[in-house]
């Protein structure tokens, strides 16, 4: 028997499946009306549990692999079922009712930002609220707290760079005060060493700047034998050094800051990547979607059984949903129990993902949608 053969035989065996899926889907239909009209809930634990582990007695060898299709079958009839009952309808009419013709730089007030004037956050304030005033603050999470008084309208904090990776407390503090993203902006990134005006360069030994910038630069610091020296910003790092009676010692930061601090710069760009960039979110209490939305932000917590997470990422790529971001971090309950921060592109204006997004919040635990936003560049 050649492959052919053994093709033809697996064509029509899926040729058989075909009618019975569509038939196994068409009741699901049955049992949504049924648990309409009875309240109940679209996902029973215990009943799919008992299917799977009835798959694997059945299926031996086989069983785990098995299990798997049928998982799959399972998720995509319950999906089906959230789609007429119309699951998740508090978030449903939150979405719904966040929509808006409203541009982001017309809604703003006061905006916050971590560091002092010259640093990159406030670059990106400038360019996505030409108009707005900009209020300093000493830590990511004096910026958090000032949105959350209502100090400010939106704070504007780093969460990735391109070259160094995810910003560990930023991500912490999304998943601590679950605030709504209501936009985001890629700034390219161009570091600078600049010291005092009468600093001499073969005489500097320590740079202070931001972990991440020094992360960024990490090459450029260990190939001139430099010390890297942890400051709160990298604006902030530049007016040390400018207010320092030390003669050795410089600042990475960007070329504005060198200059309001009226720093001589000695070399410029000095990351380790030409291309470097660090993606920004704007954080708000309340939400707002503009119609040009095109990144979906959520978190959410699985449970600790096999395959949990891969069906969940499942249910994404049914929907037909590029995930571009997937970042677990501790729920901070003395236990190891942690969420998943998830980027995905798409709009809620798109009917699959809306249903999708409304059936998981009824079905996950800790699932908090962030926003539905623009990705600025």
């Amino acid at each position: 028997m050649d492959l052919l053969d053994l093709r033809k035989q697996i064509d029509d065996i899926d040729e058989k499946l075909i009618p019975l899926l569509l038939q196994r889907m068409k009741i699901s239909e049955q049992v949504a009306e049924y648990k309409v009209q009875r309240g109940l809930p679209v996902l029973n634990e215990q009943r799919e549990k008992e299917i799977l582990d009835d798959v694997h007695l059945k299926c031996g060898e086989q069983g785990d692999t098995i299990a798997t299709v049928f998982a799959a079958t399972i998720d995509a009839s319950r999906a089906l079922q959230h789609k007429i009952i119309g699951g998740g309808k508090e978030l449903r009419n939150t979405i719904e009712q966040a929509v808006t013709d409203k541009e982001l730089a017309a809604s703003a007030g006061p905006v916050g930002c971590a560091g002092v004037e010259g640093c990159y956050a406030w670059e990106t304030a400038k360019r996505l609220f030409p108009n707005a005033p900009v209020k300093y603050y000493n830590r990511f999470e004096d910026v958090f707290e000032a949105v959350n008084r209502g100090e400010v309208q939106f704070g504007i904090i780093p969460v990735e760079n391109s070259t160094a990776g995810s910003v560990h407390e930023s991500y912490d503090l999304i998943m601590k005060y679950k605030f709504y993203v209501t936009g985001s902006y890629s700034l390219g990134i161009n570091h600078c060493l600049c010291a005092k005006p009468d600093a001499e360069y073969e005489n500097i030994q320590e740079v202070y700047s931001h972990p991440q910038a020094l992360a960024q630069c990490s090459k450029f610091l260990s190939d001139f034998d430099f010390t890297g020296i942890n400051f709160s910003n990298t604006a902030a790092a530049a007016k040390y050094v400018s207010e320092s009676p030390e003669k050795n010692i410089a600042a990475i930061c960007m070329s504005d800051a060198a200059k309001k601090y009226g720093l001589k710069i000695f070399k410029t760009g000095i990351q380790n990547i030409s291309s470097n960039k660090t993606r920004f979110i704007i954080i708000s209490k309340k939400i707002m979607i503009e119609k040009n939305a095109d990144k979906i932000s959520l978190i959410f917590s699985v449970s600790h059984t096999t395959g949990s997470l891969y069906r969940v990422l499942g249910r994404f790529s049914m929907t037909g949903l590029n995930l571009t971001k997937l970042e677990s971090r501790p729920i901070g309950n003395g236990e190891f129990s942690y969420c998943f921060y998830t980027d995905l592109m798409g709009n809620i204006k798109d009917e699959k993902t809306l249903d999708l997004l409304c059936a998981l919040s009824s079905e996950l635990p800790n699932f908090k949608f962030l926003g539905n936003y623009h990705e600025y560049n």
